[in-house]
């Protein structure tokens, strides 16, 4: 088993602006090399967290650490050893692919002897060189999204962070994206990213989601799926399904039921016991039924399932009477 320290620590973090707990005791570890996916609503503290792990933000309580050092004592160091990407690109359109690195290596004060070498390196990674002499705001949004992840990558940070980074970009350069951060993972650099797709969190080695500032579940995507959700999913495909929908969801002993690609994913308490009452209460209303079954849940599913739970426990006069 490896003894290597964690490449991003937290233990109990806490940030608190006036009586408002935007995060709330956090703790987590990401090990070297990792590909941690953080997940969670907008407003949930997802944004906060990043911030203090940048150095940006000092905890309210708590302690934590990257790349070896102390978020609270040496913020400046964190911010020379790390990579930041945010989901609003943040490089120069008026300059050229070129002109936007050589501005980077000046921020990261990368020596001259290095300087050619990771600009040749950025320009190849990110397949950019028949565009090198481009002016980066005619680049389309995949381009300009590897140019910000070869910036911020320019000196060779061991932890990288990704805010929302595939956001606004199509399938197929948000898969391109992935590539390349499986590679930095495989060279040992650790990735902390947040996203909104579930698809993309597939991707991850671990996820954490995280809800009204506490960390709730975390784990890998499989783990999550197949131990922290106490309901079972059924796949429904049916005809008249904004019907089918509402008539299910009226049904004992059914938490919810939505809309999941073309048809309908059933949150019930007992997959076997809901099954034969949903088909009799459809044959019933004249609605086909195409296929039922039960499945493992999607991660959507999982992270649904745990919000709604932790909302019940919080609220618990707002329980549902099923």
């Amino acid at each position: 088993m490896s003894t290597e320290a964690p490449a991003v620590t937290l233990t109990d973090i806490t940030k608190r602006f006036g009586d408002f707990v935007a995060v709330d005791h956090v703790s987590l570890a990401v090990k070297k090399g990792e590909i941690f996916g953080f997940l969670g609503p907008n407003g949930a503290g997802k944004s906060t967290t990043i911030r203090m792990l940048c150095g940006i933000l000092t905890p309210s309580s708590g302690s934590g650490s990257v790349a070896g050092f102390d978020v609270r004592r040496e913020a400046e160091k964190i911010k020379e050893r790390i990579g930041y990407m945010s989901q609003k690109f943040s490089l120069y359109e008026d300059l050229t692919v070129e002109e936007n690195i050589d501005f980077y290596s000046g921020i990261y004060k990368i020596s001259p002897d290095r300087k050619r070498a990771r600009k040749e390196w950025v320009i190849d990674m990110a397949g950019l060189r028949a565009h090198r002499s481009s002016r980066t705001g005619v680049l389309s949004a995949g381009w300009k999204q590897r140019l910000a992840l070869g910036c911020a990558i320019l000196h060779e940070p061991p932890v990288l962070f990704l805010d929302e980074p595939t956001s606004g970009v199509d399938p197929i350069s948000r898969r391109n994206f992935w590539d390349l951060i499986y590679h930095l993972s495989e060279q040992g650099t650790t990735v902390f990213v947040t996203t909104h797709y579930m698809d993309e969190a597939e991707y991850c080695d671990r996820l954490g989601l995280i809800y009204r500032g506490q960390l709730i579940a975390q784990g890998s995507p499989g783990q999550l799926k197949k131990d922290f959700m106490q309901e079972e999913v059924i796949e429904v495909a049916c005809e008249r399904i904004a019907e089918a929908m509402e008539s299910i969801e009226a049904l004992e002993g059914i938490r919810h039921a939505a809309l999941f690609g073309s048809g309908l994913h059933v949150v019930a308490m007992d997959a076997d016991r809901a099954m034969p009452v949903m088909a009799d209460m459809l044959a019933g209303l004249g609605i086909s039924v195409h296929s039922m079954e039960k499945i493992q849940p999607s991660l959507e599913d999982v992270f649904v399932s745990l919000i709604e739970a932790r909302d019940r426990i919080e609220t618990p006069q707002q329980v549902f009477k099923k």
